[in-house]
């Protein structure tokens, strides 16, 4: 595994500095208009950051995750892949982050809250990364989601290509068809996963925990 230093010099050239277009809103350069503190950008770099630096490991990573993109409620405010501003904030939470939104109660999503019932206890053996790192959305419609364009997908595939490289992982899955399509068009040939949203729960915890016990992964200590 390479550095951090190195892998976030290139998030940042990649994710940070690129600009929201009308139907994806990048979360690391602007607000919400309604629900974000006036430096959120700025809270959720920082929680991107110490996430892939608590995944910066000599061995390299066991397994490596990639989902599609962030949705309206979780990496959005919280800067961290398929995780909540409520996971981040929670004591119990293997992770760490600060808050971004001023609303009384911090964000909680779904999909977040399935995928880490399962691989919460395997936090520093896993590495998640989404394909699109922006929250597509229909125009008009900024709290809505929908599924990343070929073209947004084409756009990060040389960010996707230097983070699995950094990862240096030991397995790859493929949470999703964007996920598994985007990986082939980098040469990587992954296993797919079922994305736990839209009643996908059961099938991707099957999954998740049939190839953790393959590999034999060890709950972190």
């Amino acid at each position: 595994m390479s550095t951090t230093v190195n892998i976030w010099q290139t998030v940042e050239r990649l994710v940070v500095r690129s600009a929201s277009s009308a139907g994806l809103f990048n979360p690391y350069q602007n607000r919400h208009e309604v629900w974000d503190k006036p430096g959120a950008p700025a809270v959720r770099i920082q929680n991107l950051k110490r996430y892939l630096e608590e995944h910066d490991h000599e061995e390299g990573t066991r397994l490596f995750l990639l989902l599609e993109a962030p949705g309206p409620w979780g990496c959005r405010f919280s800067g961290v892949p398929i995780t909540s501003e409520a996971q981040l904030t929670d004591p119990a939470f293997p992770g760490f982050g600060h808050r971004s939104t001023t609303r009384d109660e911090p964000f909680s999503e779904y999909s977040a809250s399935i995928y880490w019932r399962v691989l919460e206890p395997y936090w520093k053996s896993i590495l998640t990364w989404n394909t699109v790192p922006m929250h597509p959305f229909h125009p008009g419609k900024p709290d809505s989601i929908r599924t990343p364009r070929q073209s947004e997908v084409n756009a990060f595939l040389p960010l996707l290509k230097e983070v699995v490289e950094w990862a240096a992982p030991e397995k790859i899955l493929a949470v999703g068809r964007k996920a598994e399509n985007a990986l082939g068009r980098i040469g990587i040939q992954a296993e797919y996963i079922r994305h736990p949203s839209q009643g996908g729960a059961r099938i991707f915890e099957h999954g998740i925990r049939r190839v953790i016990k393959e590999m034999g992964l060890e709950p972190d200590e």
